[in-house]
């Protein structure tokens, strides 16, 4: 479903491994969060607090809220809007939003 475009000199890009719900994922330094989840295969990174229902990154330009993860033990991080780190922590958020 995602497919990421190739680039002209992508040998030159810098790659950074997050984890995500304990899972190694390798992500290009640039990327977001949601970026990066999607090439993984990652389709869902949270459930809605009523019916459980999963959700993944949709807008992808911070308007519709369906990325939302918990990063570094840090809820209700956007994730098309947070840019990946190396090393970084994220977590699939479940259920209705904890404020922080």
């Amino acid at each position: 479903m995602f497919k990421r475009l190739s680039l002209p000199d992508v040998s030159a890009q810098k790659t950074v491994i997050v984890y995500f719900d304990g899972r190694q994922v390798t992500a290009q330094d640039g990327d977001t969060i949601a970026a990066a989840l999607l090439s993984a295969g990652v389709e869902a990174c949270r459930t809605t607090p009523v019916s459980g229902s999963p959700r993944g990154p949709y807008c992808m330009m911070g308007v519709c809220f369906e990325c939302l993860v918990e990063v570094d033990d840090k809820p209700n991080v956007q994730g098309c809007q947070v840019l990946v780190k190396d090393g970084m922590q994220i977590r699939s958020q479940h259920g209705a939003r904890r404020l922080g």
